[in-house]
């Protein structure tokens, strides 16, 4: 029987999103024989613990400290590593976030664990999980089974949906901190720069409007309008943030952001397998591009060969003529 420990990732003490990927994954799992559990931990965690507490978890584990006020890997490893320990969880669960790939790896050499990273799928029967891992920027899975008593894996957003709560209610258990690694003593947390914006984060919202380097300096001025007509988040080609049309969290593709959205927009973007390993999971893709032989159109379900500083505008007239 698996005992699944879910990590909960959390921002201001508020749960995001991406977890709800991880608890996906520990469902599939538990449902072939056993339990998954919730771990927050963070300054103001008991305030997330009530909403973790409604999908179906055996309980949920609540670490709340003022030491961990900023996520370090190095101070949240051993904590997480002690409660997998006492709890006899065999299987440690994050998100393929940024977060995730920064604490699980320390985690999994603090539990002697093998390690699977971005995984896109798990098939758990027989109580030998098997990991579909992506290869070659997506354009290949490979399928893994870890073999170690303890088990850590991070979970594609992209591939695993997002639960939903099923109702009832978890009980909630107070952890502790554990001690600090030595590490720990030679890292200091000294600022955090982020940007305030009205629109979703670009790792979950519903529609993604990405531009490439087509659009030069008037990236923002044709594809903010749409964006903000639709409630989007905005995304960016490599080549686009590279040639400094858009800044560099904006991108989206094998080194940066992998979304999966109801509605991606690829408007002059030619569709280079490093970006399509970020964005081809998503549900429908409209592509705008005027060169007809553009990868992008492989991949897109609508696509439009058009100069894009004139159907863009189009676009946009005709979906407020609609709202």
């Amino acid at each position: 029987m698996s005992q699944v420990l879910v990590i909960a990732e959390l921002s201001s003490g508020k749960v995001k999103k991406s977890t709800n990927s991880a608890i996906t994954f520990a469902r599939a799992v538990a449902k072939e024989g056993g339990s998954f559990a919730i771990l927050a931990m963070g300054a103001g965690a008991k305030g997330a613990a009530a909403e973790l507490a409604g999908y179906g978890a055996s309980k949920v584990i609540v670490v709340d400290d003022a030491s961990l006020e900023h996520a370090v890997c190095e101070l949240y490893a051993p904590t997480i590593a002690e409660v997998a320990k006492k709890g006899g969880f065999d299987t440690i669960a994050f998100t393929a976030s940024s977060f995730g790939k920064d604490v699980a790896p320390r985690v999994a050499a603090k539990l002697g664990a093998g390690y699977a990273s971005d995984i896109a799928g798990v098939n758990a029967a027989g109580g030998k999980p098997i990991y579909k891992r992506p290869m070659f920027a997506g354009n290949a899975y490979g399928y893994c089974e870890i073999t170690t008593p303890v088990k850590v894996v991070s979970v594609r957003q992209s591939e695993f949906p997002a639960a939903e709560p099923s109702g009832g209610s978890s009980p909630i258990e107070a952890g502790g901190v554990a001690a600090a690694d030595p590490a720990a003593a030679r890292v200091a947390f000294v600022s955090l720069e982020s940007g305030k914006s009205e629109r979703p984060d670009l790792a979950e919202a519903r529609v993604v409007v990405s531009g490439g380097r087509a659009l030069k300096e008037k990236f923002a001025e044709v594809l903010d309008p749409l964006a903000n007509l639709l409630g989007a988040a905005v995304g960016a080609s490599r080549a686009a943030c590279d040639a400094g049309y858009a800044p560099a969290e904006l991108q989206v593709g094998q080194t940066g952001r992998v979304v999966a959205p109801q509605l991606y927009f690829a408007i002059g973007i030619s569709g280079a397998i490093q970006h399509l390993a970020g964005m081809k999971s998503s549900k429908t893709i409209v592509a705008i591009n005027k060169d007809p032989d553009a990868p992008i159109f492989q991949v897109a379900d609508y696509g439009v060969v058009a100069d894009l500083f004139v159907a863009v505008p189009e676009l946009i007239a005709e979906l407020k003529k609609e709202a």
